[in-house]
């Protein structure tokens, strides 16, 4: 990964566990291809080039969802906002990049509760070549709780950030793998409290998860096309949770509801 990007993620993970008391790549994942082309990335550029820096998913036509504290980092770190891509593999020559406005969540970063880490990106013209992804339904995972099946329940983590840590050879200092390619993994159902759902990616038990760059990537219901959640922040390893936020909350849904029709 080049090491202005590494630098905008990391400070990025640093910001949010300050203000959150946790911290937020696809580990131990596979190459996405065009299994979920509704997934993007966030790009923007600087006197270095282009680059992605957070995830995210197309959720109508011309609106594409991710994570608060990726699109206030735009005027945070001062670069240029130049839209969203959902090339499978990021590539600053030849990828496609779909303009549009940032809409951060007003109240945004909010009380540990409900940090309101949610944001749309608004496209300047329809994408007609591109079904959007689902969201879900009010209370969804608060009905699958009540009804005891979210107990071992899977979720598909999809993104662009950097892979698993690894270690620098010759150094033995830690390194995260490369980024700007779509990956998924699977996790599965830890906890859900008021504002989040936490799942567990821990590869001892087989799970796989988010790492830095896949903040505001979607974490799907099972194999479906539904986002329970958005990723949002994890353990600073990135081998032990990602911690998500909510789509089906009445704070989630009065925002999103400004800007799609909701299920």
């Amino acid at each position: 990964m080049h090491r202005r990007i590494a630098a905008l993620l990391a400070t990025m993970a640093l910001a949010m566990v300050l203000a959150t008391g946790m911290a937020s790549a696809i580990t131990y994942g596979q190459p996405d291809g065009d299994g979920h082309p509704y997934v993007g990335a966030l790009v923007g550029a600087d006197e270095q080039g282009e680059f992605v820096f957070c995830s995210g998913t197309l959720i109508a036509p011309d609106v594409f969802l991710t994570a608060a504290h990726c699109t206030a980092a735009i005027e945070q770190f001062g670069f240029e906002f130049l839209g969203v891509t959902f090339d499978s593999v990021f590539d600053p020559d030849t990828s496609v990049v779909y303009p549009g406005t940032p809409h951060t969540h007003p109240e945004f970063p909010g009380p540990s509760s409900d940090v309101k880490d949610i944001a749309v990106v608004v496209l300047d013209e329809e994408i007609t070549d591109i079904q959007p992804a689902l969201l879900p339904s009010a209370g969804l995972l608060d009905q699958l709780a009540n009804d005891g099946a979210l107990k071992g329940q899977s979720f598909t983590a999809v993104g662009y950030g950097a892979t698993e840590r690894t270690h620098e050879p010759g150094s033995g200092a830690p390194v995260f793998g490369e980024g700007g390619t779509r990956m998924y993994a699977v996790s599965t159902f830890s906890a859900l409290n008021k504002g989040f759902l936490r799942l567990s990616q821990n590869p001892s038990t087989g799970d796989a998860g988010t790492c830095y760059g896949d903040s505001g990537g979607p974490n799907f219901l099972g194999d479906s096309r539904v986002i329970a959640s958005i990723t949002i922040t994890g353990d600073i390893p990135c081998r032990s949770r990602n911690d998500t936020y909510r789509l089906d909350t009445p704070t989630a849904r009065a925002f999103l509801g400004q800007f799609v029709t909701l299920p």
